[in-house]
């Protein structure tokens, strides 16, 4: 079962590089998951009236934005990226107290290392959701959670549709079902839930670089390969369907926490 087909780690990494100095200037959608999974992470801790200060690993830490708001609360934060790029700009923030250059399937310490595992937006990347949730359970504590986000099918249905209708070609990747997702969790304590998020856009282009500036330049399953001309846009924002606030764009988010019992 993957998460995520037909796609190159080290391109995804490239590519997240590539996009890591203008990243935070354009992940709304990234930054506003990421602040309802901490809010949803500190009720959690309070009702489990844990002490602080907490070994947190932030797997998939991009340029640390989260990284840097778990250390601020006094905790002891690990930051994790695929992305060397990503992480060179967390270190410039001294957004952690660690930084590790790593797969989050594959990471290298220790079992039972942390009290808490943040991932926001990332495990999606993973070849295997269970497999990456499984590695992530490896190195918590026992009594530790695990709280995480990603994307589940039809996201950015909008977007696939329009490329459907002039190419035939889906030019997005295929996610988990919510099924599949809920599957992957079966063997732990866990919570799942799923959220409908709609971003508007004025433009096309837009639209494209609110992708391409985070990274998600391999979001192309299937595509045809060409350069992207000034014709193939006009006709993109032709066949995109326009609601009142603009151009749609639909994320079917995922929020799920497992607890390591």
């Amino acid at each position: 079962m993957t998460s995520i087909v037909c796609h190159d780690k080290q391109k995804i990494a490239a590519a997240f590089g590539r996009a890591a100095a203008s990243y935070d200037a354009i992940a709304n959608y990234q930054q506003a998951t990421g602040d309802q999974l901490l809010n949803k992470l500190k009720s959690i801790l309070v009702a489990k009236q844990v002490n602080k200060p907490l070994r947190i690993l932030d797997s998939g830490c991009g340029t640390g934005f989260f990284s840097r708001k778990l250390k601020n609360q006094g905790d002891i934060v690990t930051a994790l990226d695929l992305s060397s790029g990503m992480l060179d700009v967390a270190k410039s923030k001294d957004a952690a107290d660690e930084y590790v250059c790593a797969d989050m399937e594959s990471i290298p310490v220790r079992s039972a290392q942390f009290d808490v595992v943040f991932s926001n937006l990332s495990i999606q990347w993973c070849e295997s959701l269970h497999g990456a949730l499984s590695e992530l359970y490896r190195v918590t504590k026992r009594g530790g959670v695990i709280v995480f986000t990603t994307l589940a099918e039809n996201s950015l249905s909008e977007l696939s549709q329009a490329w459907q209708s002039l190419d035939g070609y889906s030019h997005v990747n295929t996610f988990l079902s919510p099924q599949d997702i809920t599957a992957s969790c079966q063997e732990w304590h866990h919570d799942v839930s799923f959220q409908q998020d709609t971003l508007h856009f004025p433009d096309v282009i837009s639209l494209l670089n609110s992708l391409k500036g985070i990274g998600a330049t391999h979001l192309t399953a299937g595509r045809q390969t060409g350069l992207m001309t000034r014709k193939r846009l006009q006709q993109l924002a032709l066949a995109y369907p326009m609601a009142h606030q603009g151009l749609p764009l639909t994320y079917q988010t995922v929020f799920g926490v497992i607890y390591c019992d």
